[in-house]
């Protein structure tokens, strides 16, 4: 039986949310043509399935109680070896994983032909999208330490972001060919999408059902609100407080991205090194003769704004923050309101026994 799995490790920050998504949206037209996306059951979507499968190789706990996961990645392994033809496997903190850990993931996939997707997208973009989503999953740093960090690779996610060092350790022992660099376009829109089926080998027209699932930018006013929100509510990255969901889920990823205010951007200043970095890559990737699907320019980023133009998120107006502050207050105020009083379904609750007594 012939298999050839394609392990996706990311970047994050690289459409990686639409990308799973779509893949789980045409799971069925997917497997009429040999190509698997692996879940647990129905009631698990294949993003969660596999996240969890990242977290156990990893020996991580995020996003839930302690040993949540365990037992997750030994599953997956269990489901792509039942499985002929292609099986597609993502999750983007797979990136950063340690020799041993990718060792581990290519002893267990073994009896396969194993090829390794990585997605890279230009700093310019990627690091102010990398900020706001950490502020968006509980954490507390300002832009300016965040930016700090960094540049010294000190974040999982900046390690997850250099390109040679993420695929000198996860290419070791591949052909050049099974190694698959996919470039994110700078505009968006479907081009992105072919260049993902490109690297897996697969027609886009099996996969029909367009994704919803974006995660949306939020400007500098909103970002701001959320980063104070954390600050005053001791929120955490564990998405254990019963307050998470409001913050992450109604504020920073619905209502507050309908807002229209500046946008996120790198500092003007940090442009040269980014443009650095990308021709690191772009050396890195020549001479390794990996496979590339898409633009190396497309790592290159954008001109920067000028210096005068550009807003620090950490010194956003008082007013831009109150008139966020206010928007979020009222969604809270009418999401409050929807919802049932505990006690008056405690109430009902005796009442019904009460009858049936």
């Amino acid at each position: 039986m012939s298999r050839r799995v394609y392990l996706h490790i990311g970047a994050p920050k690289t459409g990686t949310t639409y990308l799973q998504d779509r893949l789980a949206l045409n799971a069925k037209d997917l497997a009429e043509h040999d190509v698997h996306f692996p879940t647990k059951s129905p009631l698990v979507s294949p993003g969660l399935f596999q996240f969890r499968a990242a977290l156990d190789l990893l020996d991580q706990d995020w996003g839930g109680r302690p040993g949540h996961a365990r037992g997750s990645w030994d599953a997956l392994v269990r489901k792509v070896r039942r499985q002929s033809g292609t099986v597609v496997i993502s999750h983007e903190i797979l990136a950063p994983a340690t020799p041993a850990k990718v060792a581990k993931a290519k002893q267990d996939l073994a009896g396969a032909e194993l090829h390794i997707v990585y997605s890279a997208r230009d700093l310019g973009r990627q690091l102010p999208a990398a900020w706001q989503e950490s502020i968006k999953q509980g954490r507390k740093w300002k832009y300016r330490r965040y930016l700090n960090r960094v540049e010294h690779r000190r974040p999982w996610f900046a390690r997850a972001f250099d390109l040679p060092a993420v695929l000198s350790t996860w290419s070791a022992g591949l052909p050049p060919a099974q190694v698959h660099v996919v470039t994110v376009p700078h505009e968006r829109g479907e081009e992105l999408w072919r260049r993902f089926c490109g690297a897996f080998g697969i027609d886009p027209a099996w996969a029909p059902e367009e994704s919803t699932r974006h995660n949306e930018s939020l400007g500098v006013a909103e970002t701001q609100l959320i980063r104070q929100l954390n600050l005053r509510m001791d929120r955490v990255t564990r998405r254990e407080s019963s307050f998470d969901e409001l913050i992450r889920g109604m504020l920073a990823q619905d209502r507050l991205v309908q807002r229209r205010s500046a946008p996120l951007l790198l500092p003007p200043r940090m442009y040269p090194w980014a443009r650095n970095e990308a021709e690191r890559w772009i050396d890195w990737i020549k001479g390794s003769g990996v496979d590339v699907v898409g633009e190396l320019d497309d790592l290159f980023p954008a001109p920067p704004v000028p210096e005068d133009e550009w807003i620090d998120p950490d010194r956003v107006r008082p007013r831009k923050q109150l008139a966020a502050a206010l928007d979020a207050l009222s969604a809270m105020t009418r999401e409050a309101a929807r919802r049932p009083d505990p006690d008056d379904a405690l109430v009902a609750r005796v009442r019904r026994a009460t009858r049936r007594e």
